[in-house]
């Protein structure tokens, strides 16, 4: 029996931590796959595959593609990519600290570990900011569909791809904004989480999913993150294809219409990659689309 990754449904985890890995030169893949199937619950650990890692592999996955590096009036949004995206999930970070360690291990000699950010859930479920982060979510069957291929005569039923970006906040430029300001940007009254009248450029109006055609729905699996210094939010979304993300942050960056979302104020992304999500069959991760 194939199923997706049960963790890109369930609700956020209290902790978080995000491994990004990039294939040495020369190395063959395989064999760390091969074992990397075998550790992958995708609940504990959800597992997604890159561009370059299925190159590498010499195998295709429709639908897949390099992350867009977009440029609009006065943002950039960068694509940093990466061959193999881990997103470790618990309660508990120095558990994730030990277990990210094995995954590296087991991953070796084939895979170097290139990134990675710890995250974690502030009060419930808002970004640093303080505002609530993905309340236009779909939920139920609605969800299924938004995250994961559905066509069952698809070789990749079940599947999902997500599309991950790092931003970085300017938390002392957001703090020095009067709370009218602030709600602007965002759409929301942060109180009540109440939509208001907002100007063209908040960030609801950017990306209502609902006003695109097609709709542009997506699961999104959000988490705020620190380093001690910097911080942020990494912003995960997941689909049954990278189309519907794709439409949102081109209205966001202001290719559509030359407004580019309020969020660009106070916050910017300093990463972006895009990934293939297998499903599991029996437990393990069924890499039968790739050849594996």
């Amino acid at each position: 029996m194939t199923s997706i990754q049960p963790g890109i449904l369930q609700p956020v985890p209290s902790h978080a931590r995000y491994l990004v890995f990039v294939l040495e030169n020369g190395s063959d893949p395989r064999p760390a796959l091969e074992r990397l199937r075998e550790s992958v619950d995708g609940d504990t650990v959800v597992a997604g595959l890159g561009p370059a890692l299925l190159a590498a592999l010499d195998a295709r996955v429709d639908g897949l593609r390099p992350f867009p590096a977009l440029t609009g009036p006065g943002v950039e949004i960068p694509a940093t990519h990466g061959a193999l995206w881990l997103w470790l999930r618990g309660d508990d970070r120095g558990v994730l600290l030990h277990r990210g360690r094995e995954l590296e291990q087991l991953l070796a000699p084939a895979f170097t570990l290139d990134d990675v950010v710890d995250a974690f859930v502030h009060a419930d479920c808002r970004d640093l900011t303080g505002y609530e982060d993905g309340t236009e979510n779909p939920e139920g069957d609605a969800a299924v569909s938004a995250a994961s291929v559905t066509d069952t005569s698809s070789p990749l039923h079940g599947s999902s791809f997500v599309a991950v970006q790092q931003w970085l906040h300017d938390l002392d430029a957001f703090d020095a904004m009067d709370r009218a300001t602030q709600d602007a940007a965002i759409g929301r009254h942060r109180d009540d989480n109440e939509e208001f009248d907002a100007p063209p450029s908040a960030h609801v109006k950017r990306t209502a999913q609902e006003s695109f055609d097609p709709e542009a729905f997506v699961l999104r699996r959000s988490m705020p993150w620190t380093d001690g210094i910097n911080s942020g939010l990494v912003f995960v979304a997941f689909g049954h294809s990278l189309d519907a993300f794709e439409a949102q942050l081109r209205r966001m960056t202001g290719l559509d219409d030359g407004i580019t979302d309020a969020l660009f104020t106070f916050t910017r992304p300093i990463s972006g990659a895009s990934y293939w999500c297998p499903t599991l069959r029996d437990g393990r991760l069924d890499l039968d689309p790739i050849g594996l």
